[in-house]
């Protein structure tokens, strides 16, 4: 069987000790069968487990393997469309429950880490920086708007202002967002992960879900065992495959790079980042960078439609670092790795019920760290029979792409494109 470790990444460098996990080799029996070892079937093992269920978590590599173990490590607060289209979109009763939810998941991880002593280097304070004037008005905006929605620890920066916070000449402003912040992802899902077996759950690795048994009684097959629920939650977003069709239908798998630098000492490291905030920039195909614990920059950017991975990373990402930082001319780069995330048409997640007993919820569409962890709360409330908030993201409307999986790649990477002239051109 074929044994699937983790990308050559600054993570999986860096990660936190943890023990052997075991591969599934028998059949057993649960209450809740979780499909996937990232935040979303974490997050949803753990509210369960708080509330008396058995839980099984199936993963097909280890734990954080997908997304949830090679993204930017930035807590960024509501969704990949924010409130204001949700509103256009579903009107305001809707939107309201939706708004009220889109500034709790960056709570609920500050929650894990403190209750499990989790250690992931976190760190508070994100910024959004504006190239233009007509970002800027954007980020006006976006304050009054998540004002409106109770979220209170927003500043307003201008270019003086900025400057103080991030080492870059580029930005006409920002706003600064102190409940937003940074986490090393991976040893924040390890540490989620151990908190599930303290619990009592139990994490099968590299035994992946190749086929659910659907019925009243569903049973999910892995290539050496097969587990017995009584519900099952499909978290495998971007890596799930062809395991249920109907989710890959209205979904599209995309890549994002990352580049580590060497450690930059202590000086340097504060001239860029002098409060060691993370960054990210206001462009629709926007770059993301911050500090880790031992003083690298890592950066990220760029989109790969259809999760294909480039030959040369290094070389899609340095020159967008050299533009930010250009007295990082010299540096060398430690690590360069992909990730895949899920992408909807929407932007929006997809969250929902298969028959009675099958519950899913993917396709962050880039924006994942903090809604995954809503999104197990909320798949939690709803096995529990409280469906108030889990209906309000299944009634979100959602469409295949256009062109069928043959032409979604296409057809998504020229709306970048376009959108990319747009960032350039700053219309």
């Amino acid at each position: 069987m074929e044994n699937t470790q983790y990308p050559e990444s600054y993570y999986a460098a860096s990660a936190n000790a943890v023990p052997p996990r075991p591969v599934l080799q028998d059949d057993v029996e649960t209450d809740v069968c979780v499909i996937g070892a990232g935040y979303t079937g974490l997050s949803s093992a753990l509210f369960l487990l708080e509330n008396g269920f058995r839980v099984t978590v199936l993963e097909a590599a280890k734990v954080g393997f997908g997304a949830s173990g090679r993204n930017g490590g930035q807590i960024v607060n509501s969704y990949s469309r924010d409130i204001d289209v949700i509103e256009r979109t579903v009107g305001p009763k809707q939107a309201q429950l939706l708004g009220e939810m889109a500034f709790e998941g960056g709570r609920i991880i500050r929650e894990r880490v403190a209750r499990y002593n989790i250690q992931c280097d976190l760190k508070d304070g994100g910024v959004f920086a504006a190239l233009s004037a007509k970002q800027m008005g954007h980020l006006e905006s976006q304050k009054r708007l998540w004002e409106r929605f109770g979220h209170t620890q927003l500043e307003l920066m201008d270019q003086r202002r900025i400057r103080e916070v991030v080492g870059c000449d580029q930005y006409v402003g920002g706003m600064l967002d102190m409940s937003g912040g940074h986490i090393h992802p991976l040893n924040l899902a390890l540490g989620e992960a151990a908190a599930v077996e303290s619990l009592g759950g139990t994490i099968y690795e590299q035994s992946p879900a190749v086929r659910i048994e659907r019925g009243a009684n569903p049973v999910v097959h892995t290539p050496q065992g097969k587990v017995r629920a009584r519900f099952i939650i499909v978290a495998g977003n971007a890596y799930l495959g062809n395991l249920v069709p109907e989710l890959a239908a209205k979904s599209m798998p995309c890549g994002t790079q990352v580049i580590t630098t060497e450690p930059l000492g202590d000086e340097l490291a504060k001239a860029l980042l002098p409060q060691d905030y993370c960054v990210e920039d206001c462009n629709y195909l926007l770059d993301y960078y911050r500090l880790t614990a031992d003083k690298r920059l890592i950066f990220g950017g760029g989109v790969v439609y259809g999760a294909r991975d480039p030959a040369n990373i290094e070389a899609i990402i340095r020159p967008k670092m050299l533009k930010a930082f250009p007295q990082l001319k010299g540096v060398k780069i430690d690590y360069a790795w992909t990730g895949n995330f899920l992408l909807t048409l929407s932007r929006l997640p997809q969250v929902g019920r298969l028959g009675d007993n099958i519950y899913y919820s993917q396709g962050c569409s880039g924006h994942g760290v903090t809604y995954t962890h809503l999104a197990g709360k909320v798949l939690a409330e709803a096995l529990r029979g409280q469906a108030e908030r889990f209906d309000a993201f299944a009634d979100l409307p959602h469409y295949p792409f256009p062109g069928g999986q043959l032409l979604r790649t296409p057809f998504a990477a020229l709306g970048a494109w376009y959108y990319g002239l747009r960032d350039k051109y700053g219309l």
